[in-house]
């Protein structure tokens, strides 16, 4: 089954994702000027509630799930989590979210975990030494249990699996021989483990990690072992423009993403798609691309 029939095989085309996504050129003169082509591949139009590279891990996932209840984690503000409740809403299927932060449990609900709850999630806060421990067996079926969901299909956090991996090979498909380099931001990793497998050889891209720690290459290569038996494509982490860590800002980012949506009419989204275009235009002024390069910037999210 390939990724163009899986939404068929779900019904999913009855939400009419736009596939390919569309890429567009935008003339920036901080590129123009590095002798560079900047074009900005827009899976935030994918389909306005299921955006970007949520539908292109989410969707081998529920293939696979196949009408199940679906539990996954995520922090307070997880993208992950709203697109997971929303095609659970959309599609009528049970969904779980299991939150970081039993604290939370007592607290009026933020936004976005509101926005899961009106989709039908229920949301079940766990403490954070638990989280760190979500990935061993015991402790699953633990959350399982007390969740009353033992029959459940577990996604992981930020839906990065061998699933979602095969998934975003697509994205990198679409824009082979269409640009030197792709650039996307990383929360798990996922989106560029298959996003570097799917380019055509030659193709480079490079991952903007959004949480400092500098973890995220072992991450990557051992979804591409668990996907592919091997690592694939050439990629990089880039680790310098996380601001901070998750959900952490600067002025100078906010002002950039102010800047480059009033030049290109683009709402950026600021914790994710701020940062990759943030590094990608400092690394361009620098001089870290061959004149002549072709970038495709990944915008794989808009703004809450």
């Amino acid at each position: 089954m390939t990724s163009s029939d899986i939404p068929r095989a779900l019904g999913l085309g009855a939400l009419r994702p736009r596939l390919p996504s569309p890429l567009v050129e935008v003339r920036d003169e901080r590129f123009r000027r590095a002798g560079l082509r900047l074009m900005l591949k827009r899976d935030d139009l994918i389909h306005p509630e299921l955006i970007g590279n949520k539908w292109r891990k989410l969707v081998p996932n529920l293939e696979t799930a196949a009408g199940r209840t679906v539990l996954t984690f995520g922090g307070a503000y997880s993208n992950h989590l709203r697109a997971t409740a929303a095609a659970g809403r959309l599609l009528g299927f049970p969904t779980v979210g299991v939150i970081r932060g039993q604290e939370l449990a007592d607290r009026p609900l933020n936004p976005s975990l509101a926005r899961c709850a009106a989709d039908g999630m229920r949301l079940r806060f766990v403490d954070r030494a638990t989280y760190r421990r979500k990935t061993e067996p015991d402790v699953v079926a633990g959350i399982l249990r007390r969740a009353g969901a033992e029959d459940a299909y577990v996604i992981p956090e930020g839906g990065s699996n061998s699933p979602a991996v095969r998934g975003c090979t697509a994205l990198g498909a679409e824009l082979r021989d269409r640009a030197d380099v792709v650039a996307v931001a990383c929360g798990t990793g996922g989106t560029l483990a298959g996003l570097a497998a799917g380019l055509a050889p030659g193709g480079r891209a490079l991952g903007f990690a959004v949480l400092k720690g500098g973890f995220l290459t072992e991450d990557i290569t051992s979804l591409q072992e668990r996907a592919f038996g091997s690592r694939r494509g050439e990629w990089t982490v880039v680790d310098r423009f996380h601001c901070g860590g998750y959900a952490r800002t600067t002025p100078e980012l906010d002002a950039f993403a102010d800047d480059f949506a009033d030049h290109h009419g683009l709402p950026v989204e600021r914790l994710y798609v701020a940062k990759m275009l943030y590094g990608l235009t400092t690394l361009a002024e620098e001089g870290a691309f061959p004149r002549g390069t072709t970038i495709a910037a990944v915008i794989t999210g808009a703004p809450a």
